[in-house]
């Protein structure tokens, strides 16, 4: 039986072009968090599917045996919020969740109305945090 194939892969469709088909504060919001990322991973922003602006990639094998690359992090402006990808996950770093502000989490993912409910101090830290963790698995 073929592994299945990840659905969602890095592209070349322009991030400048996504971000301008967002709503003027989801765009604003989004152009804050490119630099922030930018600054975090030193790489360019690139369109992973179609939804999907991701910073740099990293070599990951699943438990299930399923190896690819994936983003370092990124973001994606959903309907309902915004999605910002740390892929250490959250459990390590509770002390700094609890001063954040306003947010959610899932297994990697952040999700925030908005970047003003958030200190962007302490979302820069935790994205460097996310970056460094995964810098022995970087893919040049």
């Amino acid at each position: 039986m073929a592994k299945a194939e990840l659905k969602t892969k890095v592209n070349t469709a322009s991030v400048d072009a996504f971000i301008a088909r967002q709503p003027e504060t989801v765009a604003s919001d989004c152009r804050t968090i490119i630099k922030l990322m930018k600054r975090a991973t030193g790489e360019e922003p690139e369109m992973w599917g179609t939804s999907i602006v991701g910073f740099g990639r990293y070599a990951y094998e699943g438990a299930s045996g399923r190896s690819g690359e994936w983003m370092i992090t990124g973001f994606s402006p959903r309907k309902t919020n915004l999605t910002i990808y740390i892929m250490m996950g959250f459990e390590k770093e509770a002390a700094l969740m609890k001063k954040l502000g306003k947010h959610s989490t899932g297994k990697s993912c952040l999700y925030i109305k908005r970047l003003s409910d958030v200190d962007m101090e302490l979302l820069e830290e935790l994205v460097v945090k996310g970056v460094k963790a995964l810098a022995k698995s970087r893919v040049k």
